[in-house]
């Protein structure tokens, strides 16, 4: 069990270094330079219980570029989220599947 969740965090931090990459060349090349830029507050329903992986989730989002986690609300498992762009909810948070399966 302990083992599967270490290898569960292992795809999750390496899936979020490729978001981060994927998301600075879409914000730096295709909104900065293209001057497509239109900001929105979203809010995003997350199926994590727990604070910590809401958490850690949140902060990921922030990571990311474009991006940016503004509240967080923990009893109606809820995250804030101001992005560059409209995006659906599975491009704003492509981890949380992982962040399910190493904590919860």
């Amino acid at each position: 069990m302990f083992l599967t969740r270490i290898g569960w965090g292992i795809i999750y931090f390496l899936d979020l270094i490729y978001e981060i990459i994927k998301a600075t060349i879409d914000v730096a090349f295709r909104r900065v330079m293209g001057g497509n830029i239109n900001p929105i507050v979203v809010d995003i329903e997350t199926v994590l219980e727990r604070p910590v992986s809401q958490t850690i989730l949140a902060n990921s989002i922030s990571l990311t570029p474009g991006t940016l986690s503004v509240d967080l609300d923990s009893e109606n498992n809820i995250i804030k989220v101001a992005a560059i762009s409209p995006r659906k909810k599975e491009d704003i948070i492509p981890f949380e599947p992982y962040i399910k399966k190493m904590l919860e």
